[in-house]
């Protein structure tokens, strides 16, 4: 019973609860974009000039594709006179020279990643067990010296090493052997070109791989001993998983690259007596646009190996996600 003159609260009927003071009952206000770019306009400055490069250099010239598609003439439109549909495609795919072309592509790309690809992880494994730190930087200095020099520099090394009156050819006339003509001979150019890549490029990727395995937790390799690990044991177990992921994007950049290969180095080295060994499609196009002015059958070569490169990096990077766990996007 109520005591009287006492009056009871009316019931709380359809009253709301109100949120706690907690973090769920409030609300971090949104900051605007404009405030970010006044707080942090210095940063965003540096990036300026690098998108401004990749816009002019890059996907401006992407407009000229379109002359693959129509009839190009010097001295007209930049984008063609008149629309021809696929006609410069039909005429690549029909064109005897270019397969051959295509398959130096292929051949040479296949060996330069068969070779380029793990010889720096090689190298890296072996440098990380040295403990004489000036055999370390030394053989470190040496080998990736030469990925500083330019490819004209390179080239001309080359020649001048392996000319008929060069170093390889005294040497083994001194051991009583004749004289081999390596730049004019087509069954040498591939051996060439991926041995003097290798000695470019080996040295470089080895300062990625080493910088990679400084990440790996020395814990994991004393697990391992107390395991009862072998050297060989720790560098499957423990070292390759902790440089997996720059494995695997190294190698998906490298596919990317797989059929613009060496365009540079080749022309530099190849002659007319080693074409069929050592055209590829990026010089083949050079020839066909800059030296014949056919620049519409060109171009439409050009889009071919682009998508080609394209399809075999979103390939690769689908592989390396649903195989290994690890991919570029």
């Amino acid at each position: 019973m109520r005591a009287p003159g006492v009056l009871c609260p009316p019931p709380d009927r359809g009253r709301r609860a109100r949120p706690s003071g907690g973090a769920a009952g409030r609300r971090r206000p949104r900051r605007g974009w404009r405030r970010t770019l006044r707080r942090d306009w210095q940063l965003y400055s540096l990036a300026v000039l690098p998108l401004l490069f990749f816009l002019v250099f890059r996907y401006l010239p992407m407009a000229g594709n379109v002359i693959a598609f129509r009839r190009f003439e010097p001295g007209g439109s930049i984008f063609g006179e008149r629309w021809v549909g696929l006609r410069y495609v039909r005429m690549f795919l029909a064109d005897p020279m270019f397969w051959e072309v295509f398959t130096n592509t292929l051949v040479l790309g296949t060996l330069t990643l068969l070779f380029c690809f793990p010889l720096p992880i090689v190298l890296a494994l072996l440098l990380n067990e040295v403990r004489a730190r000036r055999l370390k930087r030394f053989v470190q200095s040496v080998s990736y010296l030469p990925h500083f020099l330019s490819i004209v520099i390179v080239a001309a090394m080359v020649m001048q090493l392996l000319s008929v009156d060069g170093t390889v050819n005294q040497i083994v006339g001194a051991f009583g052997g004749e004289e081999v003509p390596f730049l004019q001979r087509p069954e040498w150019f591939r051996t060439v070109y991926v041995s003097s890549e290798v000695w470019q490029t080996v040295g470089w990727g080895t300062i990625l791989y080493l910088a990679a395995l400084t990440t790996i937790d020395d814990d994991l390799y004393e697990a391992a001993r107390i395991d009862g690990a072998n050297r060989w044991r720790q560098t499957w177990h423990v070292t390759l998983p902790g440089i997996r992921p720059t494995m695997v994007t190294l190698l998906i950049l490298n596919i990317g690259t797989f059929m613009a290969v060496g365009f540079e180095k080749i022309l530099l080295l190849y002659n007319p007596l080693t074409y069929p060994t050592a055209d590829v499609i990026s010089t083949y196009l050079y020839r066909m646009g800059f030296e014949s002015s056919n620049f519409s059958y060109a171009a439409a070569i050009g889009l071919f190996e682009a998508l080609i490169g394209l399809i075999l990096v979103l390939t690769a990077n689908t592989i390396s996600r649903r195989t290994v766990g690890t991919s570029l996007w």
